[in-house]
């Protein structure tokens, strides 16, 4: 199916819950541009700082009465793509990557350590992602392989970084309710987001599939790659491209994630 995506090049694979690799396409050691798939791992390293004490969730970082747990949920109030504050903390789901530059910077603070370099030491090196850097923003700028983020998928699924409540709460939902854009698929009424993580919930139109479970957690990119975890069906699945996010995603990702679905439930 992969095959016959509109795009130049595409890898994939599909990680079961035990770290086990149940499927893989294409060139999975080519390094990719990730957009805003670099932001799961940015809050993990983010998450990382916090139990190492060198951040916690709730103290203020970014705008008048944000916190880093506003930052990280895309509640700070910060617009999309500049430094300009657009609501009170907390009160609107505003998207956007400001914010995770803020947070990236506070954490290079905290820490004493430029963020690429923190990132790499708190997540990539010990998961083994060499292929994997961080050449900019914490936003956007990260680039990486399918074999390097089937380890990460691994991770989210059976943690050794993180204690696994930490895990659990960065995909839960946090501030439940709120209203929200979620980019290239308009207004969600609720815009439901953890920490760095997207939760599917009940969204329509939405970039997994029909049969993905609400509990589903993850992040796509513009650069047209995805990375999610559907926690029910016990794997997670990542695509890598090298075609810009638009149409022929919002076509094709659904249908080849219920494929992906499917051939799991045949598995079992």
């Amino acid at each position: 199916m992969i095959e016959n995506w509109p795009v130049p090049t595409a890898a994939a694979a599909v990680v079961r819950a035990d770290g086990g690799v149940a499927g893989s396409h294409g060139p999975v050691d080519h390094r990719f541009p990730l957009a805003s798939v670099t932001k799961p791992l940015a809050a993990y390293a983010a998450l990382v700082a916090y139990e190492e004490g060198a951040i916690e969730l709730d103290e203020p970082a970014g705008p008048a009465g944000a916190t880093v747990r506003h930052l990280l949920a895309h509640t700070s109030g910060l617009a999309f793509d500049e430094h300009r504050v657009m609501a009170p903390p907390g009160e609107r789901r505003l998207y956007s990557n400001a914010g995770f530059e803020v947070l990236g910077d506070h954490i290079a603070k905290a820490t004493d350590i430029p963020f690429a370099e923190y990132l790499r030491q708190a997540v990539l090196e010990p998961l083994g992602m060499t292929s994997t850097s961080l050449e900019g923003s914490p936003a956007k700028d990260g680039v990486s392989t399918v074999a390097d983020l089937a380890r990460f998928a691994a991770e989210l699924q059976a943690p050794r970084l993180l204690d696994v409540r930490t895990v659990a709460e960065a995909t839960a939902v946090v501030h439940p309710g709120l209203k929200g854009v979620l980019p290239g698929y308009g207004h969600q009424v609720p815009n439901d987001w953890g920490l760095g993580v997207e939760i599917r919930d009940g969204k329509s139109p939405h970039w997994t599939g029909r049969n993905s479970s609400p509990r589903t957690f993850g992040h796509f990119g513009q650069s047209g790659t995805f990375l999610w975890v559907d926690p029910q069906a016990r794997a997670a699945c990542v695509a890598l491209t090298d075609r810009a996010f638009g149409p022929w995603a919002v076509e094709v990702w659904p249908v080849f994630t219920d494929a992906v679905l499917a051939e799991l439930a045949l598995g079992r």
